[in-house]
């Protein structure tokens, strides 16, 4: 059955989303600041609409995906924002990846003006959001959950209700973290075996397919060796996952001693200037300290 949905944020996941949903039959009314990505969108299929509160009055569900928890809390409460345009039986549902502190925040302050809410991050690069086949992590009632499941569907391949509000966010941060990880240890240690005079193609070809390998080796290690560090989100917005983690770590009181040296990595390339560049790029900072590259032969770095 088609739904009336307004899409919120085009960016390079959001814009494939806002079209699967067109394409599977629904009502979709979208808006972005930037004009071209709403020019493409509407080029789909999808209406245009004025400002959230405007998709807020028209739509019975708003799906948001943007940057950060700030741009969240603005669209939905400032200024045009979403709850200036909420009806009766509104839903909010947040795509977005942003802090499982905020989320809560979000969740109560709609909750208290009547408005439902649920938070469902998504996983998956701009690839699996074009083919609709993302993961989402759903957090929030479950009448609301099977309500836009078949929005989910529409979007994503794999997808599951976690629990209350918050448990879609904290999913994804586990699992961000535990990538993030996963690339700051690959950093660090990659250079050292090129340090004691291991080839880099060669050791690629072993941590990618033994034991060790992990889906960032897959995916970064062949890109590095080609000096390639623009395939993926880049450091200075992932930081916000670290940032997330230690919230939470500080007022639970959990200690979690690799995500410290995770962050410590992320900040180290980060006051280095590789911000702009896709996570990969943290091996630079220990390339420089070991003075070595990891670049397969004749690739400048």
């Amino acid at each position: 059955m088609s739904k009336k949905v307004g899409f919120i944020g085009l960016g390079q996941m959001g814009k494939w989303m806002a079209i699967n949903l067109v394409k599977a039959g629904n009502d979709v009314t979208v808006f972005d600041l930037n004009p071209e990505a709403v020019q493409f969108v509407t080029g789909q299929g999808a209406k245009a609409g004025k400002s959230p509160a405007d998709l807020a009055a028209k739509c019975d569900y708003v799906l948001l995906s943007v940057p950060n928890t700030s741009i969240v809390q603005s669209v939905i409460f400032g200024q045009g924002g979403i709850t200036e345009g909420a009806k009766k039986g509104l839903a909010v549902v947040d795509l977005s990846t942003i802090t499982y502190m905020g989320t809560l925040e979000i969740a109560k302050r709609l909750t208290d003006m009547g408005v439902r809410f649920a938070d469902a991050p998504v996983s998956g690069m701009e690839s699996r959001a074009e083919d609709g086949t993302l993961s989402i992590m759903c957090g929030g009632e479950e009448s609301l959950y099977n309500e836009v499941l078949p929005l989910f569907q529409a979007i994503g391949k794999t997808v599951v209700h976690m629990g209350p509000v918050g448990a879609g966010q904290l999913t994804k941060l586990i699992n961000q973290l535990l990538f993030n990880a996963c690339m700051a240890s690959m950093a660090e240690i990659l250079p050292m075996g090129v340090k004691l005079g291991l080839d880099p193609e060669k050791l690629t070809k072993i941590v990618t397919t033994g034991t060790g390998r992990s889906f960032g080796l897959e995916f970064f290690a062949p890109r590095i060796l080609e000096n390639g560090f623009d395939s993926g989100y880049p450091l200075k917005a992932a930081y916000k996952d670290m940032v997330s983690a230690l919230e939470i770590c500080a007022h639970q009181k959990i200690p979690m001693p690799m995500v410290a040296g995770t962050t410590t990595t992320f900040q180290m390339a980060l006051a280095e200037g590789y911000g702009d560049e896709d996570k990969g790029a943290m091996i630079k900072v220990f390339e420089r300290l070991l003075g070595v590259k990891f670049r397969k032969s004749g690739v400048q770095g």
